[in-house]
Parts: C-alpha cells; sequence; structure tokens
C-alpha cells in the first residue's frame, strides 16, 4: 500500500515541477497580451470653461465663433475579433489585434457636438505599438468616406507595452498625424497602484488645412489677410500601470491658433480634458483584477507548484524507503523464525 501511495505522490510532484516550469514559460506570455476578445471600453475626459471652434449651419446661415464652455470628449474602443481573423496579412496574424475606435466632444450645457471623428487600426498584442496595416483608415468628423490606408499610425496609440520601461516612448498624434516623444517623467500613486508618469510635449505645429477650410476661418477673423496657418500644440500626460501598460489617467491639453498674415491671431481650441473620476476609478479596478491574473499565472502559482511539487516528492521518497526497510525487516523475522521448525522436520526420526 505504501509502495502505490509513494508512486502516486512522486507522479504528482513530478507534475507540480514541470506546471511550475511552464506556467512563466508559456501560460504567462498569453496573458501579456490583448486578448482577441478584449471587452469594449469607455473613458470619458472633461474640460471646464474651455474655448472651442464652432461652426453651426441653420438653414442658409452660417456661424463661426469661438463661445466658451464645459466639454466632455468620450473615446470608445471596440475590439473586432472578426476582422483580426479574416482582414489581417499572414505576417501579422497571432501578434497582432485590430480595433475600432470612436471619440466624440460635445458642449455639456447643450449636448451639441463639436468634434468627432472615428479610425481601424491594427496594434501589436505585446508593445501596444501600431501594427503595419495598409487597410487602416481615420474618418474626420462628419465625413462619409472611409478611405483604406488614409493614414500610417505608427507608434503607441492608445495603450502603453505590457511591462512599461522608465524611458520615453514614441506616441502617435493624431492632429499632426506622427509620433512624438512622451518621456518618462516620475513615479506616482494612483488609488492605491504605483504608476509611471509620461509627458508628451508637441510645440508650434503647422497643421495641414484645405484652402477652403482656412479662407472660411480668414473670412470670420480676419477678413483683410490673404492667408494664413493653424498652429497647434499640446501637452499630455499619462498615468500609466507598467504591469498592463493601461492609462489609469490621462490630461489633454490642446491649443490651436489661426494666425492670418495680416491681422491678430485668433484661438480656435484651447482646452484641458482630464480623466473623470468614474473613468480612472473603473479603470483601476480594471487594472487590479488584469494584475492580479499576471502575478498569479507569472510568480504565485508557480512558486506553489514548485513548493507542493518538491514536498509531494519528499514524501513519496519517504514512503518509498519507509516500504522497502519494512519489507526487508519483515523477510528477516521470517527466517529466523522459520530456521528452528525446519531444523526440527529435519530431525524427526520418521
Amino acid at each position: 500500500m505504501k509502495l502505490r501511495v509513494s508512486a502516486a505522490l512522486f507522479g504528482l510532484g513530478i507534475l507540480l515541477l514541470v506546471l511550475a516550469v511552464g506556467l512563466p514559460l508559456y501560460v504567462a506570455p498569453a496573458v501579456t497580451k490583448l486578448p482577441y476578445d478584449l471587452e469594449p471600453t469607455t473613458s470619458v475626459a472633461e474640460a471646464t470653461n474651455a474655448r472651442f471652434l464652432q461652426i453651426t449651419a441653420e438653414a442658409e446661415t452660417v456661424t463661426i465663433e469661438v463661445p466658451r464652455a464645459d466639454l466632455r470628449s468620450t473615446i470608445e474602443v471596440l475590439p473586432q475579433p472578426g476582422l483580426t481573423r479574416d482582414e489581417l496579412p499572414e505576417k501579422l496574424k497571432g501578434d497582432a489585434v485590430v480595433w475600432d475606435v470612436y471619440q466624440t466632444v460635445r458642449r455639456t450645457d447643450n449636448d451639441r457636438d463639436i468634434t468627432a471623428y472615428s479610425t481601424q487600426l491594427a496594434l501589436f498584442r505585446v508593445s501596444g505599438t501600431a501594427a503595419p496595416w495598409e487597410d487602416q483608415w481615420l474618418k474626420q468628423d462628419d465625413s462619409d468616406e472611409t478611405p483604406r490606408g488614409n493614414v500610417e499610425y505608427s507608434g503607441l496609440t492608445y495603450k502603453f507595452p505590457f511591462g512599461a520601461e522608465k524611458k520615453a516612448y514614441p506616441l502617435f498624434d493624431r492632429d499632426v498625424k506622427k509620433a512624438f516623444p512622451a518621456a518618462f517623467v516620475g513615479t506616482e500613486t494612483v488609488e492605491g497602484i504605483e504608476v509611471y508618469r509620461y509627458e508628451q510635449r508637441i510645440e508650434e505645429e503647422e497643421l495641414y488645412t484645405p484652402e477652403e477650410s482656412l479662407q472660411v476661418l480668414l473670412g470670420a477673423f480676419a477678413p483683410e489677410a490673404t492667408t494664413g496657418k493653424v498652429i497647434y500644440s499640446n501637452t499630455r500626460t499619462y498615468w500609466v500601470d507598467p504591469v498592463t501598460g493601461v492609462w489609469i489617467d490621462a490630461r489633454d491639453q490642446p491649443r490651436k491658433e489661426l494666425r492670418p498674415d495680416i491681422g491678430p491671431t485668433t484661438v480656435l481650441l484651447d482646452a484641458d480634458f482630464n480623466y473623470t473620476e468614474d473613468t480612472i476609478s473603473s479603470t483601476v479596478e480594471s487594472v487590479k483584477k488584469n494584475r492580479f491574473q499576471i502575478s498569479l499565472v507569472g510568480l504565485w502559482a508557480p512558486i506553489a507548484a514548485a513548493v507542493l511539487g518538491l514536498i509531494a516528492l519528499a514524501l513519496g521518497l519517504r514512503l518509498f524507503f519507509q516500504a522497502g526497510g519494512g519489507a526487508g525487516r519483515h523477510s528477516a523475522r521470517a527466517s529466523v523464525a522459520g530456521g528452528p521448525a525446519a531444523t526440527k522436520v529435519d530431525q524427526d526420526p520418521s
């Protein structure tokens, strides 16, 4: 009986040790990748007393003004597992996922939309950087066209890498349509989670503005001008969970100015967007859950499996030697007991 139990414990110990090695090598990498079936997410940021360009068309009257009001920005991320499976080229299959992203900025006083955009892009599952996919697209405002390949994403877009480091990362800007560095500036704590803080600064970039749109702006704000340009600046701050690469908090401070060749500069946008408390709390809960899964598979489960495996091996070996030693002593006692009896039979005169 002891030999059977010993063999079972020995086999269990080997199995647990194999599991302890396999979890961090094969299972942990799977949970540090963007899943194909990621749940849709929504993040909300608000800007108080922002200045912004508003063009209103009513009947045959077009009003162009730069009012002040509170704004709310809503970003929805909708993973597309079907497109990931069917549309990505072979070189990206298994390594990238397709996301649809929608953003709407609207006034909170009258719920009127100010700007909107939608995009479809591919991201590498581990690094979070944009994947080179020819069919990606970006649609601004109310345009009916979704020309594939009209944008070339680069750098990070909507998350940082799993295992983010204390270094600068290139982060894509949708207005300029290129990546600018987001520098690591320090470590902070947000709702009990240690986060890395990154800052991206964009200084005095001229935005491409169609001539027709530029003339409309000049006619409204600098009628004596013949030409001009729109200048864009921004400072972005991200508080990132270094384990999952998720933005726990974010701040966006865009500014746009119309600078005509004749006449004063007009501020077209001046806002300070910050994540709402609900968005931060919801993100923190999600990060805590994902952190637990990653640490469980990558650290605690392997340690527990290794410890239990060693205990099982030790118990199995102990029972094995006990069973072997007991059998030897039993045989010796049988030989001693059987000796005189055999002698007695041999000496029987019959």
